[in-house]
């Protein structure tokens, strides 16, 4: 038997990156996933986003682990386009057992004021939306994880001026999201369930391998390329890595969506190779 044995978990931001890790992580361990993703770009965010033939490549690696999977197209912004999708989802597979709020952009290097407002309402509405869409489904005992951002737990990484308005909308919605949960925490404590946070690192997904982030890394070049800004992206750990693999952010969430988490709530567990200790501000003796 695996580890989130017949679980059934709410994914958004499924059809790639740290979203599809998640789905094939938990399938791995026997569950069954309701997946979602908009499938579409979003003007303000720099680069691509998934499309429909990503959504459809998780389906087919989670059902090649012979597990079910309830993929919908669906933005985070709608909160009726999600509670369809995980009304769907628990109508065909039967229970919900976790939300696991996942879909995010980053929309850097721009003064466009649009920018600052897609980031917050994708990153931390769409967190909430989820969580709004998952709440009368979700079993008691279950389990609440949200993705924040090692980045906007350091003041001056994303939240600095010169990486424009959308940095500032994704330092912002990122550092709610910490709150969130911090505080959702306790809202779902009488029905033994819990609210988690995980702030990854660098992550290797196609929103970092992306030309917009070789300039964050490499401002002194005008076109650099992945082999210019790889020597640089150390600079986010305490261990020396370039990046964290979605596989080493799933498993965290593996943890918090099992059983062996169940005490486990209002955690901020961050996936960052010591980044955030590399930046804290020295603690008084005690």
């Amino acid at each position: 038997m695996g580890r989130v044995q017949d679980k059934v978990v709410f994914i958004t931001g499924a059809a790639r990156g740290q979203g599809r890790a998640h789905a094939i992580r938990l399938a791995e361990e026997g569950a069954d996933i309701i997946a979602v993703d908009i499938c579409t770009d979003i003007a303000t965010n720099a680069y691509p986003l998934a499309g429909p033939e990503d959504l459809e490549e998780t389906v087919r690696e989670v059902e090649k682990l012979d597990r079910r999977i309830v993929a919908r197209t669906a933005d985070v912004r709608d909160p009726a386009a999600l509670k369809a999708a995980v009304a769907d989802g628990v109508s065909e597979l039967g229970r919900l057992d976790a939300v696991v709020a996942q879909a995010g952009i980053c929309p850097l290097g721009t003064q466009d004021a649009q920018a600052f407002l897609d980031a917050v309402t994708v990153d931390f509405n769409g967190v909430v939306n989820a969580v709004d869409a998952a709440l009368p489904h979700l079993a008691d005992g279950g389990s609440v994880v949200a993705t924040g951002s090692l980045a906007a737990l350091v003041a001056g990484s994303t939240d600095n001026p010169n990486n424009g308005f959308g940095g500032l909308g994704y330092s912002l919605a990122k550092r709610s999201v910490a709150a969130f949960v911090n505080d959702l925490a306790l809202v779902l404590a009488p029905r033994k369930s819990r609210a988690n946070a995980v702030h990854p690192t660098n992550c290797d997904t196609d929103m970092l391998n992306s030309d917009l982030m070789y300039r964050q890394f490499r401002p002194d070049l005008d076109n650099p390329t992945r082999a210019d800004a790889l020597p640089a992206f150390p600079v986010m750990s305490a261990m020396g890595v370039p990046y964290v693999q979605p596989r080493d952010v799933a498993d965290a969430v593996l943890f918090l969506v099992s059983d062996e988490s169940r005490y486990v709530t209002g955690m901020q567990l961050r996936v960052d190779a010591g980044g955030y200790v590399r930046r804290r501000p020295q603690q008084p003796p005690f």
